[in-house]
């Protein structure tokens, strides 16, 4: 698409080819059972991603990203037929024969046997809701604080909100794009309200809806919505910059500056506005995965999936997710 391109389901191609017959010693065959599609691999798409963390995806290479599998075949000491298996590098292709050290073993038991929650509310989209509320929101008990949450529907936002009022916050709002995804933020993940941003004046809605002002901003889109969030947040506020979908088919730095207005309300009020990275965080993943499991076990984290069969539509799933289209996380079922 380019770097200021939109990307549509023709950026990508599905190819037929045959792999070795026979694995090596450490490797295993594995069949491909669900893979995931998220807006970070929009970066993923440009000759320079914009982070020294993620590598483009090259031209005629076959594509990859998170994904979970069944193994078929082992020389692994670990891992044997039968193990579910998942990897934040999983190539988009039916069957792989992979290293069998890259690979993490799964528990269908602690989701409930939904193995592609492992790919979002138990897996980096969750761990990225999670340490972003406890990292960098600063939530405490009986503080009475409000958090806004913008991409409120989507795999992360959807998460955080939940997140944000089991951590401690009094009032959770989130913004979404359809009346359909703020009525399942209200009635299905317990938001307290949720502003549709396509109808109506937004600022008035969040002033009616947040009357106490804004104390912990989790933002995933950055933009216009952005600075009307951030224009009514408190002094000594925090913004969790979780990402800028806004901004990913744009040529510019991230995190994006903001407009001078925005950015000298930002100082004045001192609110908090750093880059947030999961992997800064690896120390604490077991512990969150843990803690993330046991949410949805009892039913405190409600997970939503929109699911596409196939692997031949993995590129209209990746356009639609990129055009806001679904709720929750973004999945494609591989394997029938």
């Amino acid at each position: 698409p380019g770097k200021n391109g939109v990307p549509v389901a023709e950026n990508f191609r599905l190819e037929q080819s045959t792999i070795a017959d026979t694995i090596q010693a450490g490797q295993v065959r594995v069949r491909t059972l669900y893979l995931s599609v998220d807006p970070y691999m929009r970066c993923r798409m440009n000759e320079d991603t914009g982070s020294d963390y993620l590598l483009p995806w090259q031209l005629s290479e076959v594509a990859d990203g998170g994904g979970i599998g069944v193994v078929e075949e082992s020389k692994h000491d670990n891992l044997a037929k039968g193990d579910f298996v998942t990897s934040f590098s999983w190539p988009w292709q039916t069957v792989a024969i992979l290293d069998g050290s890259l690979l993490q073993k799964l528990v269908p038991q602690l989701v409930n046997g939904h193995l592609s929650y492992f790919l979002g509310a138990a897996g980096m989209t969750g761990l990225t809701a999670l340490l972003g509320v406890r990292e960098k929101g600063h939530v405490a008990v009986g503080a009475n604080q409000t958090m806004v949450v913008s991409g409120a529907a989507g795999a992360c936002g959807s998460l955080a909100g939940q997140i944000g009022r089991l951590e401690g916050c009094s009032r959770v709002v989130g913004i979404a794009g359809t009346d359909e995804k703020c009525s399942v933020l209200v009635q299905e993940m317990g938001f307290d309200a949720a502003v549709n941003y396509k109808k109506g004046n937004v600022a008035e809605q969040l002033r009616e809806l947040c009357p106490g002002g804004v104390d912990v901003y989790f933002d995933n889109v950055g933009g216009d919505i952005s600075d009307t969030v951030i224009s009514q947040m408190n002094q000594n506020s925090h913004i969790i910059l979780c990402g800028q979908i806004s901004q990913y088919n744009k040529d510019v730095p991230y995190p994006p500056p903001l407009p001078p207005d925005i950015e000298k309300i930002q100082k004045e009020r001192n609110i908090t506005r750093e880059r947030f990275l999961v992997l800064n965080y690896m120390d604490k993943q077991e512990a969150s995965i843990l803690q993330l499991c046991q949410w949805i076990q009892e039913g405190k984290l409600k997970v939503r999936e929109t699911v596409v069969e196939g692997l031949a539509n993995i590129g209209a799933a990746f356009q639609s997710m990129m055009n806001g289209g679904n709720i929750g996380k973004q999945i494609v079922s591989v394997s029938k």
